[in-house]
């Protein structure tokens, strides 16, 4: 195998991990320091419409039982709240509070910064290329935290 190929992975798991703590240093930076990297990856899951335990639990790639505990301490510190579904009388839905919301705004704030010195260092032209690349190598819908 060639050896640019070999190096590709290390490069876009060293890229998407400081992207990950860049994320973070932001959230926390805007006032949210009880949270951790893998609660975003939840938050992703919980906006617009929010989820189910189950829906949450199958994005994060964990059980039922973790992403049910991780949905407590959301609920316990603010973020989440949880009600009836609308479609399924025995299920229960989590969804964003304002709180939650808050916080997925100062993420949005903190992934620009964070990626701003990126598309400063490889320009306009760059940056498209890499965007599109990626986007014809990656599956939408899920994105998990390295656990």
């Amino acid at each position: 195998m060639r050896r640019d190929l070999l190096d590709l992975p290390v490069l876009l798991l060293g890229a998407a991990s400081a992207l990950v703590d860049g994320i973070n240093a932001g959230v926390h930076a805007r006032g949210f320091t009880d949270l951790r990297p893998a609660h975003g990856f939840a938050f992703v899951r919980l906006a617009p419409d929010g989820a189910t335990v189950v829906e949450l639990a199958e994005h994060l790639g964990v059980t039922k039982q973790a992403a049910s505990q991780m949905a407590d301490e959301l609920v316990r510190k603010g973020y989440v709240a949880r009600g009836p579904h609308p479609a399924d009388a025995r299920a229960r839905l989590l969804t964003l509070t304002d709180k939650g919301w808050a916080c997925t705004r100062a993420a949005d704030e903190a992934a620009e910064e964070a990626l701003r010195p990126w598309a400063d260092a490889i320009g306009p032209e760059r940056l498209a290329t890499v965007r599109a690349a990626l986007s014809r190598l990656t599956v939408p819908g899920r994105i998990r935290p390295t656990w």
